[in-house]
């Protein structure tokens, strides 16, 4: 039976993160509020807790599940090398509405879909994301509603969605406007946005020292 934690209360919060932290490891799934709008999670090296993410969603493996981290020095360990434009990206927009499409290291044993060798990251300006992630390590998280729905900017609408497939909600109160994250391609030579949302390409492009457009 899904449980859910108001994260505004003290006490609740501290329950909340505990709970969510023993789902998490014991392979189940979570909801928690990030920045742009209401994820939900699962362990990222466990492939049957991802897959049974993309089932709550109705989501196939041809749209593979991001990963949110909790701290700068985590992508060191998942990609094959992060280059200085990735870098330079991660300490300006980090924590923040900013993805990052890069190689994955190719030692990593996971299965996050379809990602041909590639991984999404981004760490959430969120303070209970940014607890659960602390406690857990990076986490497969994609937007907590069903495939084709609007995305949750509030737990109940999460709920409502995605019901007792997730074992715990996090509600940190109103997610507030949701402006999705953008997402910049590092895997070539010139960075592409696949994506753009609460980054612009003139902030993408001040930080990089080149033209930033958007991908054809």
């Amino acid at each position: 039976m899904s449980t859910v934690y108001d994260c505004n209360r003290p006490d609740d919060r501290e329950a909340g993160l505990a709970a969510a932290a023993n789902t998490v490891r014991a392979g189940g799934l979570v909801v928690l509020p990030t920045d742009t709008v209401y994820g939900i999670g699962a362990d990222a090296f466990d492939s049957d807790a991802v897959g049974s993410l993309l089932s709550a969603k109705g989501r196939g493996r041809d749209m593979p599940v991001p990963v949110l981290v909790g701290s700068w020095s985590t992508i060191d360990g998942l990609v094959q090398s992060v280059s200085r434009q990735a870098r330079s990206l991660v300490e300006a927009f980090w924590p923040g509405g900013l993805s990052l499409v890069l190689p994955q290291a190719p030692s990593l044993a996971w299965d996050l879909g379809d990602t041909r060798g590639t991984v999404n990251l981004r760490m959430p300006l969120h303070p209970v994301a940014l607890d659960l992630l602390r406690e857990v390590g990076p986490m497969a998280v994609s937007s907590a509603n069903r495939t084709g729905h609007p995305p949750a900017s509030a737990a109940e609408q999460a709920r409502e969605q995605l019901g007792e497939s997730v074992g715990v909600y996090l509600d940190g109160g109103p997610a507030g406007e949701p402006v999705a994250s953008t997402i910049v391609d590092l895997t070539q030579p010139q960075p592409r946005v696949l994506r753009e949302g609460a980054v612009t390409l003139a902030e993408l492009s001040e930080v990089l020292g080149v033209e930033v457009e958007p991908a054809a």
